[in-house]
């Protein structure tokens, strides 16, 4: 192996182990927010709302990083999978997330249910600009994710890793009815643990990714 070709395989672990620092580093920092910030209450205030009012840039900027850093992980990615089942779409989905999570944080949602400090009581009767594209930048992000699910577990199909595929397919359908039970029931506590589920599996396939760069 060359030295350019060795300095190639560090650059695409390195991008790759942003993806495995993303999800963790989200989850940490808004959980710590969620059990300090004043008023907050993790069963009806969705992680978005942290963003608001005095010490909202400290989400503002978990988001935007987090963000950045799945986007590193795509061009990892990229590079990892020279061919074969989510060549394209895998890096494409990783990159959604990470688009996903910097628009939530470029766009703010509209305070509301009490949060911050003087907000209604209940939802605003008109509902802003921006919290439109905020709601839009989450349906990209999560949206990738589902996606990405499935793409990788085909990917892992196809490489003999059956174990990975069935993490894969049981992560999606944990975090799709965790997700809806949670927003059914209008409890984030669940909608919070379907996240967990899937920034985990995400940061995960990340890692295990790492173990391609180093293939013959």
């Amino acid at each position: 192996m060359t030295t350019t070709q060795v300095r190639a395989t560090d650059t695409t672990r390195t991008l790759l182990t942003c993806g495995v620092v993303a999800g963790p580093l989200y989850l940490a920092v808004g959980l710590a927010q969620a059990v300090t910030r004043d008023g907050f209450d993790l069963k009806k205030h969705p992680f978005s709302m942290l963003s608001l009012g005095e010490g909202g840039w400290i989400q503002i900027t978990n988001f935007v990083v987090s963000g950045l850093l799945f986007l590193a992980c795509a061009v990892g990615v990229r590079r990892v999978l020279e061919g074969g089942v989510g060549r394209t779409w895998a890096p494409l989905l990783y990159g959604g997330i990470g688009a996903g999570l910097i628009g939530g944080g470029v766009f703010l949602a509209d305070p509301a249910l009490g949060f911050p400090a003087g907000a209604p009581s209940g939802t605003p009767e008109v509902i802003s600009w921006h919290s439109n594209v905020h709601f839009l930048a989450f349906v990209l992000g999560f949206g990738s994710l589902v996606a990405l699910f499935f793409v990788l577990a085909r990917r892992f199909r196809a490489d003999g890793e059956r174990g990975w595929m069935w993490c894969s397919v049981a992560s999606a359908v944990a975090f799709l009815a965790l997700g809806a039970i949670g927003m059914g029931v209008s409890d984030f506590r669940i909608v919070t643990a379907a996240i967990v589920v899937g920034w985990g599996w995400a940061s995960a396939v990340a890692w295990q990714l790492g173990r391609y760069a180093t293939r013959p």
